[in-house]
């Protein structure tokens, strides 16, 4: 991590947003007086890209109530939480990420390497200022708190430093998740870095994942599966408007809160118990205990000894981050549906 200190004041984003706008009113200026300007961005008539701007450039993206117009591709990428990094990383964009933050689980295999050879910016959200030593032109984060403004880090005090951001949309305030914002997610990134052949790829193979796991337990029967995330004097689980109720879902199963009119949202456990659950889906994630120690609660309180998935300890460990739109959710259909409909694995 940066210490902030060891280094002379930086040549920052603002400052060369800033030297380029003013070049750009002078140059303006200079048009009006003479016939021969600093060359126009457009050609007269021909609705030509800006000079310079790569093709298929500007691209202009509406993202949770921020429009922001990009004239080329990132080259400088800073992820806050893990899930937008590893789709990032799923895109081949490695050399273009020049920091990370905030990891919460094991990273996928295949993409270890390649995230450890990135700096890490911070164990939890970066502040602010450790952001801009970084001197990212985008910041893409996972969670809303990653441009917490209670924090200093709104997406205000990016663009006014000069600085792009990206919000997964999972955080942009829609009444469901489901697979199609995961496929939407990888496909507007892949437009903004100018990779859209990439995340088409990748929305193939992420589909065919999921397509391989569904037709795996098709025709089975639907097996009840309780969530949880957390929580002891109430279970805090994911309600029907989750990711995870229809990654349950696709892997042959049924959320036993899918009733439940939120994202997330806490039940009793009279309530659990009522719905005798045949599964549990553990959530796995840093800071909320570890998967034995979830584990060995579950097992151990009197009034669930005689719900089925405790009474015969059918647990699924999901990582978190496998429960959130990016490409981790595809992998995350293959785990539950082998944990559901093990004997169609066999």
């Amino acid at each position: 991590m940066y210490d902030g200190m060891s280094r002379p004041p930086l040549s920052t984003p603002a400052r060369r947003r800033r030297a380029r706008r003013a070049a750009a009113v002078a140059c303006a200026l200079s048009a009006l007086l003479s016939t021969a300007g600093c060359g126009s961005s457009r050609s007269s008539g021909q609705g030509a890209e800006p000079a310079g701007s790569p093709a298929g450039f500007p691209v202009t993206v509406d993202n949770c109530g921020v429009r922001t117009t990009y004239e080329r591709p990132p080259a400088r990428a800073v992820t806050i939480h893990q899930h937008p990094a590893e789709l990032l990383l799923s895109l081949g964009l490695k050399d273009r990420m020049v920091g990370t933050a905030f990891p919460d689980s094991a990273v996928l295999p295949h993409l270890r390497k390649d995230y450890a050879s990135i700096p890490e910016l911070a164990e939890k959200e970066p502040s602010f200022e450790t952001v801009l030593e970084a001197e990212p032109d985008l910041v893409y984060g996972g969670y809303g708190s990653a441009f917490a403004e209670s924090e200093g880090r709104s997406r205000k005090a990016f663009s006014d430093s000069g600085i792009d951001t990206h919000l997964n949309r999972e955080y942009c305030g829609k009444t469901r998740v489901t697979m199609q914002d995961t496929y939407a997610e990888v496909r507007t990134v892949g437009r903004i870095f100018g990779v859209s052949d990439r995340a088409d790829e990748l929305v193939s193979d992420l589909r065919a994942r999921v397509g391989r796991a569904a037709s795996a337990v098709e025709g089975a029967r639907e097996v009840s599966v309780f969530v949880y995330d957390s929580g002891d004097k109430a279970a805090f689980t994911a309600g029907g408007k989750s990711l995870g109720t229809e990654l349950i879902r696709l892997a042959g199963g049924k959320n036993v809160f899918a009733d439940l009119d939120d994202v997330f949202g806490d039940v009793s456990w009279e309530q659990v118990v009522e719905r005798k659950p045949e599964v549990i889906a553990v959530y796995d994630y840093a800071g909320a205990g570890s998967i034995e120690q979830k584990k060995k609660f579950l097992l151990s309180q009197p009034a669930l000894r005689d719900v089925p998935a405790v009474r015969n300890k059918r647990f699924v460990v999901l990582p978190l981050t496998a429960t959130l739109v990016g490409v981790r959710s595809a992998y995350a259909v293959e785990d539950l549906a082998r944990g559901i409909h093990p004997e169609s694995f066999r």
